[in-house]
């Protein structure tokens, strides 16, 4: 994943291996603990000096994906969840669910959080791990039905290859981010969760390309190309609008995009720098 930005002139790339889980781990198993999910990934970010392509700085980069799919996630909630919502879901145990805990409520102020994950103790032990860390909010275990009932807005942060719960279940007004699955054949909500919500992606290419919740529902003639609202970009410089009502229910779905390692890899050089580092 490599992107230029004229507008800086820094240049990147992201060099990411993703393990086969089945061959790897003996199996895509319901009892498969986060740990083999984190474990799969392995990234690491090149930033470069445009004029030499030599190396400014180096960086083991799971952290940094993780912090921003985080922070995508929050700019969409910021556009297209309610103003007023209090509990959040999170699908998930490893690490895309402790960053997206630890910056979702940047941007609203949620009193209540709702873990899912598909092992009991994994949920029971993550819930009291993020517990000391979500100053003054409430931290709960919840099977998928209750955290897709209650929760104002969803984090699916998994690597499940098929659907966490039932699209009746959501409420309307619920705003969902989804950021596990990356492959057509794989999707972490079913297709009537699609149908009920209006869709931004990150970048339109990769959302036609790789992402199973779109790609899916298209093959069965269940939505259109049009279904797509508008990507990120569009939602940002308010071209097109985020959520046109308190009932909509909105969906981000994030795969990732070069432009977002680099502005992270800018940011950390930046910090570096002003820390003498």
């Amino acid at each position: 994943m490599s992107c230029y930005d004229g507008s800086s002139g820094t240049l990147g790339m992201k060099l990411v291996l993703v393990r086969d889980q089945a061959k790897n781990h003996g199996g895509d198993s319901a009892d498969n603990n986060a740990a083999l999910a984190d474990g799969r990934v392995q990234a690491t970010y090149l930033l470069l000096d445009p004029e030499t392509a030599e190396p400014r700085l180096t960086i083991a980069a799971n952290y940094l994906t993780d912090l921003r799919t985080a922070a995508t996630s929050a700019v969409a909630t910021k556009f297209l969840a309610r103003p007023d919502v209090s509990t959040l879901g999170i699908f998930g145990t490893g690490r895309l669910a402790r960053s997206h805990l630890a910056v979702l409520p940047l941007v609203r102020k949620f009193k209540r959080v709702l873990i899912c994950g598909r092992n009991l103790s994994r949920s029971a032990e993550f819930t009291k791990e993020v517990s000391c860390e979500a100053s003054g909010i409430e931290v709960a275990i919840a099977n998928a039905r209750t955290c897709a009932v209650e929760s104002d807005v969803i984090c699916t942060c998994t690597s499940n290859r098929e659907p966490l719960f039932d699209g009746r279940d959501l409420r309307p007004g619920t705003h969902l981010n989804l950021v596990g699955a990356f492959r057509p054949q794989t999707r972490e909500v079913d297709t009537l969760t699609i149908e009920r919500s209006r869709v931004v992606v990150d970048t339109y290419g990769s959302a036609l390309s790789e992402v199973g919740e779109l790609l899916i529902p298209l093959k069965e003639g269940a939505i259109t190309r049009d279904h797509i609202a508008a990507d990120l970009h569009e939602l940002v410089s308010r071209k097109k609008p985020g959520r046109r009502s308190p009932e909509e229910i909105t969906v981000f779905k994030s795969v990732g995009c070069a432009v977002e390692d680099l502005v992270g890899a800018e940011l950390l050089l930046a910090a570096h720098l002003n820390q003498g580092i």
